[in-house]
């Protein structure tokens, strides 16, 4: 299942800022050429109260007159045209959507062609290209039903506004592989939450250079066991492509096979998956990578890694997991 909007073309950041339309197009291409049929559907506006799970009152009605008024930048890096309001009320209701839906008797995978993206926002900011944060909106309807929720974040940078507002809840886990040292400068392994959610925040940290091998054994050692011990009822995934080797924004060796493989293995966690699209700029990169991510979240198999990353990154997978071993007797430290 897919779900978009027309509207999301509309956003626009600033003249030749790489979060560009064009991109949902891509997404839609790798979705639709994936194999398979598929079922589309429109996304919805999200509600004043829907946004107001995770965005302060008080800053979505600031984003709803920034945009009436003609828009401009939010952030250096955030723009918002009058026609974004919409946009990212339906990027935000693209997730609530799936849930419906799935709910309902739909298939249990859910890919949201959307933008603007939302890994960054807080609740009250706008960051990093991200207005409202969509996948922080979804795991909040999903725990108001008593639902425990998985959030995987495989973008390129960490998810900062994700980590943020869930970084002391106990029914929601929140993974993340990214490149560090890199935007937006947090992520190291021992953010790991506090309070009742001390250790539901888990960081792998890797390197530039990082290629599909040392992805894979963060996922073998450390995210597909902590999944299995948590056991979640719902799994969401922050979906950036700007890992990829093609991407112009980061310094990742990722193939196309290397998202495909990740989502083949959140498969076997045997939940409803929803996969929200966050970063990636290389648009026959998002294509391909899309496409890899559908197989794999229906159970295709993929061959073992091509690409060999620096021993450095290795390192850090050794030293995420020491830190995770802490908190998770299914993870060894090594």
């Amino acid at each position: 299942m897919v779900i978009s909007h027309p509207a999301c073309l509309l956003h626009q950041n600033s003249p030749g800022h790489p979060e560009r339309p064009s991109r949902i197009e891509a997404a839609l291409q790798g979705a639709r050429s994936w194999g398979g049929e598929i079922e589309e559907r429109p996304a919805p506006l999200a509600s004043l109260a829907d946004l107001a799970l995770v965005h302060e009152p008080g800053y979505v009605a600031a984003i709803a007159e920034f945009c009436a008024s003609g828009g401009g930048d939010l952030d250096p890096d955030t723009g918002a045209v009058p026609e974004s309001w919409e946009a990212a009320r339906r990027a935000a209701g693209a997730g609530l959507e799936a849930v419906a839906a799935i709910l309902g008797g739909a298939s249990p995978v859910a890919f949201l062609a959307v933008r603007p993206p939302g890994h960054h926002a807080h609740s009250a900011r706008a960051l990093g290209f991200c207005i409202f944060n969509n996948i922080a909106i979804v795991a909040e309807r999903l725990t108001a039903d008593g639902s425990r929720v998985a959030i995987v974040d495989v973008d390129v940078h960490h998810g900062d506004g994700t980590q943020d507002t869930f970084l002391s809840r106990g029914d929601v886990l929140y993974l993340s592989l990214h490149q560090f040292p890199f935007y937006p400068g947090s992520g190291w392994v021992d953010e790991v939450g506090h309070g009742a959610g001390r250790g539901r925040t888990v960081n792998v940290p890797l390197p530039a250079g990082t290629a599909g091998d040392a992805v894979e054994e963060a996922f073998v050692r450390i995210v597909v066991p902590i999944l299995g011990e948590f056991a979640p009822d719902w799994l969401l995934v922050s979906a950036g492509y700007d890992g990829h080797r093609a991407d112009p924004l980061a310094d990742w060796m990722l193939e196309a096979e290397d998202f495909g493989r990740a989502a083949a293995h959140l498969s076997r966690v045997g939940v409803p998956m929803i996969f929200a699209l966050e970063g990636g700029y290389a648009l026959e990169a998002i294509s391909a990578s899309v496409a890899a991510t559908v197989q794999g979240a229906v159970g295709q198999k993929f061959p073992a890694p091509s690409g060999r990353s620096p021993y450095r990154s290795l390192q850090m997978v050794d030293t995420a997991a020491r830190q995770a071993a802490e908190f998770w007797s299914s993870v060894q430290a090594g």
